[in-house]
């Protein structure tokens, strides 16, 4: 974990790194950063965001800008992103992560750490893929995920993205492990949903933590915790 420098200037421009905890949305993140500092400064109101965002059961690595560097959010979220994923084997829900229950299972006694790697290899280069439809992608002026509470079906229409690396990292006929490098607008449940269905057992995502943004890495961020607890010492008034 980073430690916070001193004399930060958060009205004229600051980039944060932080590490997001599981079943925080990326919103929570930003309000609880941006009430604190308004509330260690003395003011009403303070711009803050953030370049990319983390679905709740994903942790690790979000850029939040404040003042004048939320002028920077678009390069950043241009970046190149690299994930570690796990995936359940034989088993698929709706929003292909744990948001929702299990809703078919198939066997995975023919599934080999030879098959993976194979499949794995499929995937790399510039792909076609469909978003989730659990997601925040806009159909009809609403996004994608109000549509799906309400039992509704759409269809979302894919999109080129890439995968530069793609890397198994553990095998086991239940679950792998895999650590993915890819462009902008990628979906990792999608991936783990395309991977299920390549290995014809279905799968969905368990596990999922960004550990690096174009050249910011997990490793240079703090904890939300770390940072609440130092505040005071580092507002510039």
């Amino acid at each position: 974990m980073a430690e916070l420098p001193k004399n930060f200037d958060f009205q004229q421009g600051e980039v944060l790194l932080f590490d997001k905890e599981l079943d925080w949305t990326s919103f929570d993140l930003v309000q609880k950063v941006r009430n604190n500092l308004c509330r260690a400064m003395g003011v009403k109101k303070l711009k803050v965001g953030h370049a990319g965002t983390l679905d709740p059961k994903a942790t690790g690595l979000m850029i939040l800008c404040t003042g004048k560097a939320t002028k920077q959010i678009e390069s950043f979220q241009a970046g190149e992103k690299e994930y570690i994923a796990t995936l359940k084997l034989g088993a698929t829900t709706p929003s292909f992560d744990l948001e929702t229950e299990e809703e078919q299972h198939s066997s995975t006694e023919n599934v080999t750490e030879e098959l993976v790697n194979a499949i794995l290899e499929g995937f790399k280069g510039e792909i076609d893929q469909v978003p989730p439809i659990f997601s925040a992608v806009k159909v009809d002026g609403q996004r994608a995920y109000t549509h799906a509470r309400k039992g509704e079906e759409i269809e979302l229409k894919s999109r080129k993205i890439t995968i530069s690396e793609l890397e198994l990292l553990t095998y086991s006929q239940s679950q792998v492990t895999i650590r993915v490098v890819c462009s902008k607008g990628t979906y990792i449940r999608s991936l783990a949903r395309d991977i299920g269905q390549k290995l014809e057992c279905g799968a969905y995502l368990i596990g999922l933590r960004r550990t690096r943004i174009g050249n910011f890495r997990i490793d240079d961020a703090f904890s939300v915790d770390y940072f609440l607890k130092n505040i005071n010492q580092f507002v510039t008034n």
